[in-house]
């Protein structure tokens, strides 16, 4: 009888498993399958649209999304104009340019350089660690060292104009980050729209390919002033940028050590496995950040960007004034992000 017993209650408990493990299973979404010849390129801000048209070049022509966002994001790396990314950028307090950047492939692949001077093209460092070495990540001179040895040009990135608005910020030495500070920092009798060619921020670039796989890439030179060595979320997979190529990706913008606490870009596209639109998810990782913190939520400005294996797109913010920038076969678009206030 005993050993009849235990049979029973083994035989039940091991159906109960199987049963909720159905359940389980039955309750995971299934991945979507990929979507062939619509290639789509997405990226934060208005300036992303120059950017989207030098990641289409590669598109159109049937190439792979990695070399679509590495060529788009370098277009604002160069452009000294902006004064958020690569060349040009404004500088940390010590009057110092310093990049971040990191590069994301569908096979989990990634790279990442933090707090690198002199090198106009981060990205293309970053995409080089990913290649070359068994590392993820390389920062400070450690980067710089790498960079050389692999043919970049060591290249002075401080402009006139940088160097000139620094020297004014230390009359004060206030540092306080403002929400939206990317569409105050143009000028409005060059160029009147913000989020226009003289208003940037860091970029954030994710690509579909014709083959249906994913890409995407961030970059910047980080926030204006800040402490010599300071690195935000835009290097950080994970925060600023993932791509999970049986989901999609993400990418963010804004006061990166708000992303960095909720791991931002990781977060939505998991909440997208879960189900969830890219907008849906965007704006549920926005909540978290109020969530944690409700008073400084409403003092800075983080938006989040997303795709999907369909194709589809959606971003949401805290602050009014995000914007994104769409490129595919069906529309060339700027798109203003929802926020919560």
């Amino acid at each position: 009888m005993s050993t009849r017993r235990k049979f029973l209650q083994s035989s039940i408990i091991g159906s109960a498993a199987v049963l909720t493990g159905e359940k389980l299973l039955a309750a995971k979404p299934a991945t979507a399958a990929a979507v062939l010849n619509n290639p789509i390129v997405i990226s934060t801000w208005d300036f992303g649209k120059a950017a989207n048209a030098g990641a289409w070049e590669i598109l159109q022509k049937g190439g792979r999304a990695l070399d679509a966002v590495e060529a788009g994001v370098r277009i604002p790396e160069a452009d000294e104009s902006n004064q958020s990314i690569g060349y040009g950028g404004l500088p940390d307090r010590d009057g110092k340019v310093t990049l971040d950047a990191c590069i994301m492939d569908e096979f989990y692949n990634c790279g990442s350089v933090m707090a690198l001077e002199n090198i106009m093209h981060p990205i293309s460092v970053a995409r080089m660690v990913m290649e070359k070495t068994p590392h993820i990540i390389l920062a400070g001179d450690g980067a710089l060292q790498f960079a050389l040895a692999n043919g970049f040009k060591k290249e002075n990135l401080l402009t006139a104009k940088s160097e000139h608005d620094w020297k004014e910020w230390l009359k004060t030495a206030k540092y306080e980050p403002v929400k939206n500070i990317e569409n105050q920092l143009y000028d409005k009798t060059k160029d009147p729209m913000p989020g226009g060619i003289k208003n940037h921020d860091t970029i954030g670039m994710l690509a579909m390919d014709a083959a249906g796989n994913f890409g995407g890439a961030c970059t910047t030179s980080g926030m204006a002033y800040k402490i010599h060595g300071r690195v935000g979320d835009s290097p950080v997979i994970g925060a600023g940028l993932y791509v999970d190529n049986e989901v999609g990706g993400a990418t963010a913008t804004g006061v990166g050590e708000e992303v960095i606490r909720i791991v931002g870009a990781h977060l939505i596209v998991e909440l997208m496995r879960q189900g969830l639109s890219p907008e849906a998810a965007c704006k549920e990782g926005v909540e978290r950040i109020i969530k944690r913190n409700p008073k400084k939520a409403k003092e800075v400005q983080v938006g989040f960007l997303a795709m999907n294996k369909k194709g589809e797109f959606g971003a949401y913010c805290l602050q009014k004034g995000f914007t994104y920038a769409v490129r595919s076969n069906k529309e060339e678009k700027i798109y203003t992000a929802p926020s919560i206030y």
